[in-house]
């Protein structure tokens, strides 16, 4: 299977056009045929079919439209690596994080990173637990860092954790008083982030425990979003510590103890594949890193933290 069939499949997948496609890779449109043609021959299934309006993919084209894909950036990825070699960069280093680990954590870590490695190249992907493991099983990023879950495919190593506190604006009637009971979430407004995520099972299971149903609520998309809408007086939210932790410093958000309530914490950890390559100098530097989280980022607590 040669690249440049791959290529020639994936531009014609995202022209929907195979005189378009040529087009753009800068061919015939027979020499275009005759790379699908191969293509479609080594794998024993036909990847497009014609319609009025154009290719459309096979249901096999569209399985293969992802990996074909990924085919495409590891090369480019590599091809950058090797002239980038040439003016000084040593090595390349790829993690995938879940989101309010690249927000809120890892800049520092990486920053204290390149002050070592400069010549180090840096890939840093965001996604969902899930998907990050699936993506260190593949051995498509070296090092993953995401909320504790068990998967076979990788081994962890606990780093920090994060606890989730409930959070308003100074005015708000529930940070003057300072200590609640979750009762009181019952008549305030709430603001929940991600339904994807496994914070907003965190919260829903904790009022869930405590018998509350929380009669307003707004849902948004992201942390970010929830922490600057408490902090513009339009709810209060339950949010991990590392991401409130600069606004508490500031003081455009303050805490609120919550009676009643059992307190909820999210052990963050790196997984790796179960026998990974034998660790660079670089690599053993950002272990280092990692370890030292608790130290170097505010909220972030260490591994059984007393409460």
């Amino acid at each position: 299977m040669l690249m440049a069939q791959i290529e020639g499949f994936v531009e014609i997948a995202r022209q929907g056009n195979m005189r378009r496609a040529a087009d753009a890779l800068s061919i015939s449109q027979p020499a275009l045929t005759a790379r699908i043609q191969a293509l479609q021959g080594e794998l024993g299934s036909a990847l497009f079919r014609r319609t009025h309006s154009g290719m459309v993919l096979t249901p096999a084209g569209r399985a293969f439209l992802p990996h074909a894909e990924r085919a495409m950036e590891a090369v480019r990825s590599g091809s950058s690596l090797v002239r980038e070699l040439e003016h000084g960069v040593t090595g390349e280093l790829a993690l995938a994080v879940a989101p309010a680990v690249s927000a809120y954590v890892l800049p520092e870590i990486l920053v204290r990173f390149t002050e070592r490695h400069p010549e180090v190249r840096l890939l840093v992907r965001t996604g969902h637990s899930e998907e990050i493991v699936d993506l260190v099983a593949r051995g498509e990023v070296e090092l993953g860092i995401v909320r504790e879950l068990r998967d076979p495919r990788v081994r962890s190593r606990p780093l920090y954790e994060d606890e989730l506190m409930l959070v308003a604006r100074p005015d708000h009637p529930l940070a003057m008083a300072g200590r609640v009971d979750v009762s009181e979430i019952s008549h305030v407004q709430l603001i929940l982030f991600d339904r994807t995520s496994s914070y907003y099972d965190l919260t829903n299971a904790l009022f869930r425990v405590a018998g509350v149903v929380p009669r307003g609520v707004t849902e948004v998309d992201n942390i970010e979003a929830a922490k600057r809408m408490v902090e513009r007086g339009l709810g209060v939210a339950l949010l991990p510590g590392t991401a409130v932790a600069d606004a508490l410093e500031v003081g455009s958000l303050h805490q609120v103890e919550l009676s009643g309530a059992a307190t909820i914490r999210r052990r963050i950890v790196a997984v790796e594949r179960p026998e990974p390559s034998p660790a660079s100098p670089f690599q053993t530097t950002l272990w280092g890193l990692l370890d030292r989280i608790p130290e170097l980022i505010p909220r972030a607590l260490p591994i059984g933290a007393a409460d």
